[in-house]
């Protein structure tokens, strides 16, 4: 069972579409079914979702968190193609061979009889839709574990916070005119990007923290204009901003709002920063974990993009974000490193494996001495 391999056939299904999405889950499912782990198949939104439980009812449970789905790309982006220690293709580094590798993983330890381990594969990580997520709903639903590990890329190292999504739609005003006299109106597309650059001059744009150096601030979409020959007297855009934990994004919208008259917040959507204490026994045995993996040491780091640890975060389970090395995610490029989806595996399965010895070693009774509330967003 090649995590390499299995990495490279989950490229090839382009998971931008739900005829792909459908195809990929239920070749997960077919692939867990046929190594004789339990699988449960359920469907949120119209696309296939896939649950797996292996280990002890009754045991510390760890909750192994994927998502099968990717961003649009050019159908070669597809074709997974292998240079030195690169695989390449879509969804290579975020995040197909991390749930390849999970995947693996999953089966080497299923016969494991301390440790319950629940495995999650959703459809719509990369969903525009944010205020309907398929890994919120099962949380909502009740699914609940000691602590989460999402595959998202994080270079072997272990995501402890996570920056807040802010995504704000902005109504700029202008003055029609006739096209061929745009001196004699006010172009409200030229506006509107004038809008955004003063945006990302804002005060909380300079503000960092101890893991961050800044916010991030895209304009992701821009809607303006109903005719050629006239000056666009409204425009429409997305501004996608990533705010620091310690901000407060009712004070970034106060901010927008204050620019100019012209400006109307017409729709915004919030998502809260990730925070999980390092010192949170879970964390700590992890690092150990992929330490003895790397023989070298896993750092704590801040990640500039959101992920579904917000989810189990906000309902009490200490979540964290850890995948293989790669780069360009998202971009032309995308690659994963294939010895780190092999070393990536074994961490996984080194800490499921000594994660009772070491909580016993931590307070002698075999269950975590911090329990959920530390590093979590609430009780």
């Amino acid at each position: 069972m090649d995590e390499r391999v299995l990495a490279e056939r989950l490229i090839t299904y382009d998971t931008s579409t739900s005829d792909g999405l459908r195809a990929a889950v239920g070749f997960v499912k077919g692939w867990l079914e046929a190594r004789d782990v339990p699988v449960t198949g359920r469907e949120f939104g119209g696309l296939p979702v896939v649950l797996a439980d292996v280990g002890p009812a009754d045991g510390p449970c760890v909750i192994l968190h994927g998502h099968v789905d990717v961003v649009p790309a050019h159908e070669g982006q597809f074709d997974a193609r292998v240079e030195g220690d690169r695989l390449i293709g879509r969804g290579a580094y975020d995040m197909k061979g991390a749930l390849a590798a999970m995947m693996c993983a999953l089966h080497d330890i299923a016969q494991n009889d301390k440790v319950r381990v629940r495995f999650i594969c959703v459809p719509d990580e990369e969903s525009d839709d944010l205020e309907s997520r398929c890994t919120d709903a099962l949380v909502q639903e009740g699914l609940r574990g000691d602590f989460a590990i999402t595959g998202e890329p994080t270079d072997l190292h272990i995501g402890v916070q996570a920056k807040g999504v802010l995504a704000v739609r902005v109504e700029v005003s202008g003055t029609a005119a006739h096209g061929s006299t745009p001196w004699l109106g006010d172009n409200a597309i030229l506006k509107a990007y004038d809008m955004f650059r003063r945006i990302e001059t804002l005060r909380f744009s300079r503000e960092s923290s101890d893991l961050f150096d800044r916010p991030s601030i895209n304009i992701a979409r821009i809607f303006g204009g109903d005719a050629f020959n006239k000056v666009p007297d409204r425009c429409t855009m997305d501004v996608d901003i990533r705010f620091l934990p310690k901000q407060d994004p009712a004070e970034i919208l106060a901010e927008i709002r204050a620019l100019d008259d012209g400006v109307r917040i017409i729709k915004s959507f919030q998502r809260a920063p990730a925070r999980v204490s390092r010192s949170n026994p879970y964390v700590r045995a992890l690092r150990e974990a992929v330490s003895k993996s790397l023989d070298d040491e896993a750092l704590s780091i801040g990640r500039d993009g959101a992920s579904d640890a917000i989810s189990f975060l906000q309902a009490g389970v200490p979540a964290v974000e850890f995948g293989p090395t790669g780069g360009g995610h998202h971009g032309p490029d995308e690659w994963v490193s294939v010895q780190s989806l092999a070393l990536y595996r074994r961490a996984l399965r080194d800490f499921v494996n000594g994660l009772p010895d070491w909580l016993a070693r931590d307070d002698g009774t075999g269950r975590p001495p911090l329990r959920a509330v530390d590093g979590a967003l609430k009780p």
